[in-house]
């Protein structure tokens, strides 16, 4: 089977199991949030340990996989993010015991996806209207992807970040933002509430981030000589080459949402 086909039948295949956990919520998007949280912790601990893995790698996996049952569990995502920052000083030490790794490097990628994990599952649990935020965050990740693949391939041109991802470009940055401002105009129109203006300008910011959040990885594979962080999903590579956008916006839509005490959707 070619790349691009395997590409289409894991999206196939993965993305309705996402929607599903989204759509039902409760303990299947909390078991979803969970096991993403695992398999990043475990992709990023192989990464910045050379795959020797060790106290650190299980620890890793703990910060995530305990911070995130907090937030799950009813802690709050305040709360929770503390508990990710405690587990990040733990392994920053445990690296730095075992010089397996670089100590800051693999503590600061253990506390991005775990507080990406948190924020995903927060804008979940918020009460009514939980399941339309993260419709809308995954629609405004997944058109920044897609328009920024089409248009970077279509309009070509200077490239964005050749140091650090060769094949993008800054037509795709601007058709991917694009893309996901247009999300944004779509879910007002469905949801009929708030503020046109201010939905689209957060999808546009977000679509940013995740651009970002994106490139961050990019420079973290580089730096650590490997082209994908695993190999987990076939012609797709490993969990946070797929999420390391919807992390980035996650974040930044749980930190408007805490700051605001509202949903995006109700601004």
């Amino acid at each position: 089977m070619s790349p691009l086909l395997l590409r289409v039948a894991s999206a196939a295949v993965l993305g309705p199991l996402v929607l599903g956990a989204v759509w039902l919520g409760g303990v299947w998007l909390l078991a979803l949030v969970l096991l993403g949280a695992a398999v990043m912790a475990w992709e990023w601990a192989g990464l910045a340990t050379g795959g020797r893995f060790g106290a650190t790698g299980v620890l890793t996996i703990a910060t995530a996989l305990g911070a995130t049952a907090l937030a799950g569990l009813g802690a709050g995502a305040g709360r929770a993010a503390l508990a990710a920052a405690a587990g990040a000083v733990v392994v920053l030490a445990a690296a730095a015991r075992s010089r397996r790794a670089e100590p800051l490097r693999t503590a600061v990628g253990a506390l991005w996806l775990t507080l990406g994990s948190i924020a995903f599952l927060a804008l979940g649990r918020l009460p009514v209207e939980g399941r339309p935020t993260l419709l809308w965050l995954l629609s405004v990740v997944w058109a920044n992807d897609i328009t920024a693949y089409a248009c970077g391939r279509a309009i070509g041109g200077p490239k964005l970040a050749p140091g650090i991802s060769p094949n993008k470009t800054w037509a795709g940055f601007f058709g991917g933002v694009l893309g996901a401002g247009l999300v944004g105009g779509l879910a007002s129109r469905l949801s009929g509430q708030g503020s046109p203006f201010a939905l689209v300008l957060t999808s546009l910011l977000l679509g940013v981030a995740a651009q970002l959040g994106d490139l961050a990885e990019s420079a973290a594979k580089r730096h650590f000589g490997v082209k994908d962080s695993s190999r987990l999903i076939p012609g797709h590579g490993g969990l946070l080459d797929r999420v390391d956008g919807l992390l980035a916006a996650s974040v930044l839509a749980g930190a408007a949402t805490l700051g605001t005490g509202r949903s995006p959707l109700l601004w």
